[in-house]
């Protein structure tokens, strides 16, 4: 009965609908969008793994201050190769320590040149240290890195478009004009935001030092002997750079140490402030969506007065009128939760496919979707369903059709 309801009008079933339809599509894409950053950060940004961490000038993983940026932009000097090897020569609780810097330049190979590569230079384990995995080849040693080998390690991309299918272990490139002998390949990482991650070629950081100098831009890593002393390991970094710097007790840390759990934190809290303001949204959505509901089933009770003194005069209780409309307004909520659904996973495959934008539509988004949408509905509809009733069946039966 309640579906013969919702057919018999389908232009103004579909109006009432789309106040939830609306608030189902965004709760979902919102949803969808946080679960594919969600996945995203696991599987890239937070590439430390459980047990490493960075030292970096400057970072920001709570609100961006433009005042205290600049006033660490003063304060904080760069990372140096000679505080890299006081650290080397000190840590303990760390089985990895490694220094990288980087910048873009310009690759070639015969006439063909590639711009806006990024080039860096790292330390011999910095492939430990990363998500860098080798598809051939090697990568370079510490005895090459102390020599200032011209070596270089190719991103995807790279060897893809200089090289194509051919194999470029032990060929000559030119990074801005310098010969550099190909020694391995890095796997295909794929894009973020539509950004290559392939598009790098990695040298020895001395080497990177002998050409650019070792002024700026310079990072370590590290990774802990294990997870349960990777706090320790951090602690014990950051009083060794702090004694080195002639720290005072009480003076802020001029320097940064960032660790995947930070990063991650970081980002639970932004998506945490983007839930509330899509729950925000959605709360007013479904509110109107609600208020529209029960005005139409208001409606429904006024149209249908004669049928339900009919059927309170063969035999209907309260409790059957009662549930005949909270079918009908729960059921009509739940389509249009449903509408929701098949329109947020649309725009999800269409973001995924036109746009840099990962989403990933989560099974509990779908069920708290529907779920909230019946639940609306169920709400909205108490009071049309009480008031149909309560109708005296007499009564009823004397209003005309």
């Amino acid at each position: 009965m309640a579906a013969d309801s919702l057919q018999s009008s389908k232009l103004r079933s579909f109006l009432t609908l789309l106040g939830i339809i609306l608030a189902t599509t965004t709760l979902i894409a919102v949803m969808s969008i946080i679960h594919g950053m969600d996945l995203y950060i696991a599987d890239s940004v937070s590439n430390m793994g459980s047990d490493g961490f960075r030292i970096v000038r400057i970072a920001f993983l709570g609100n961006f201050d433009p005042k205290k940026y600049l006033e660490m932009q003063k304060k904080n000097p760069q990372l140096s190769p000679d505080e890299f090897e006081y650290l080397k020569s000190k840590v303990t609780l760390a089985k990895e320590l490694g220094m990288a810097a980087g910048r873009g330049a310009s690759v070639s190979l015969g006439t063909q040149t590639l711009s806006n590569i990024g080039l860096n230079g790292g330390t011999s384990n910095w492939i430990m240290l990363g998500n860098t995995q080798l598809a051939a080849g090697r990568y370079f040693t510490e005895i090459e890195d102390s020599h200032h080998s011209t070596v270089a390690v190719l991103g995807a991309d790279v060897k893809n478009n200089l090289f194509g299918d051919s194999d470029p272990i032990g060929k000559t490139i030119k990074i801005e004009g310098r010969p550099f002998t190909v020694i391995g390949v890095a796997v295909a990482k794929g894009s973020v935001f539509g950004q290559s991650q392939d598009a790098f070629v990695d040298i020895p950081v001395h080497t990177f030092f002998q050409i650019y100098s070792a002024r700026q831009g310079i990072n370590y890593a590290a990774r802990a002997l294990d997870q349960t002393v990777l706090e320790q390991s951090k602690d014990e970094i950051r009083m060794l750079l702090r004694v080195h710097r002639h720290l005072r007790p009480g003076q802020d840390d001029n320097f940064s140490v960032i660790s995947s759990d930070a990063l991650v934190g970081a980002w639970d809290r932004l998506t945490g402030a983007i839930a509330g303001t899509a729950i925000a949204v959605v709360s007013v959505f479904m509110i109107v969506g609600g208020v529209v509901i029960m005005n139409i089933m208001l409606a429904a009770v006024t149209e249908r007065t004669h049928e339900i003194g009919i059927r309170k005069s063969v035999g209907a209780r309260r409790q059957d009128i009662l549930n005949q409309f909270l079918v009908e307004s729960s059921m009509l909520a739940g389509i249009g939760g449903l509408i929701g659904v098949l329109l947020a996973w649309t725009i999800a495959l269409l973001v995924r496919s036109a746009t840099p934008v990962p989403m990933a539509v989560p099974a509990s988004a779908v069920l708290t979707g529907v779920t909230l949408s019946v639940a609306v509905g169920l709400f909205f509809g108490i009071y049309p369903a009480q008031r149909a009733s309560k109708l005296d069946p007499i009564e009823a039966l004397r209003v005309e059709r």
